[in-house]
């Protein structure tokens, strides 16, 4: 009996990104990317063991005044993003995704964090309105059946990639599941101690109250 082309072909795969949400029962803020991946041809596919790698295009979209003063911190001034503004690495991730065929559907989920020190959160706390350009870059292994229906295994390459427009709104509902009308600000040991002790003196009844008064008195 003929074995089926797609048996003995190595695959070649396609993604895709065809919707994106928060995750509404998770211990962390995470938004879930909905995964599209197709088998060039068709076919049976036993397993996917997927590395993904995903990146802010910051160059891909316009900035009002107040989000160019909060992205100065990464990128500095407007007037030199020409060299400074850059692609920003969010996340990385492994995900598996169980046996299909032709084609199916996987949920990415990406954790969310308010840790404004690193690159990634600094900048989605920045933008206000519109959409957050993605680019999504894949690799690790698929595993098919070969000649005889013996499991076999290829990589795949980092040139397998996509795009999405993530609406600022999903990230935002993300954040806010977890932390409403707040954000976190990290302080060390004696910064915090010294913050503690102010407000103590000046009778105060919260930090956030300490801060309000320090910025009024700055």
């Amino acid at each position: 009996m003929a074995i089926a082309p797609h048996a003995t072909t190595v695959p070649e795969l396609t993604f895709g990104v065809t919707d994106a949400a928060p995750e509404r029962h998770c211990a962390v803020p995470t938004v879930n990317l909905t995964l599209r991946i197709e088998r060039d041809g068709g076919g049976p596919i036993r397993s996917v063991l997927l590395d993904v790698q995903v990146q802010i295009a910051a160059r891909q979209r316009p900035y009002s005044e107040r989000e160019q003063v909060m992205l100065g911190e990464l990128f500095g001034t407007p007037d030199r993003w020409s060299t400074t503004l850059r692609t920003v690495l969010w996340t990385r991730a492994t995900l598996v995704v169980p046996p299909f065929v032709d084609a199916t559907e996987a949920t990415l989920p990406i954790a969310c964090s308010y840790d404004l020190e690193a690159s990634a959160p600094n900048y989605l706390s920045a933008v206000e309105h519109g959409e957050i350009p993605l680019e999504l870059l894949f690799s690790g292994s698929v595993f098919y059946a070969g000649p005889e229906g013996l499991l076999q295994t290829a990589r795949i390459g980092w040139d397998r990639e996509t795009s999405y427009r993530l609406p600022v709104r999903v990230w935002r509902e993300a954040m806010d599941r977890h932390f409403p009308g707040a954000a976190w600000l990290r302080l060390g040991r004696p910064a915090f101690d010294r913050l503690r002790a102010y407000k103590a003196e000046r009778g105060l009844r919260t930090l956030e109250d300490a801060v309000e008064r320090l910025l009024e008195d700055a």
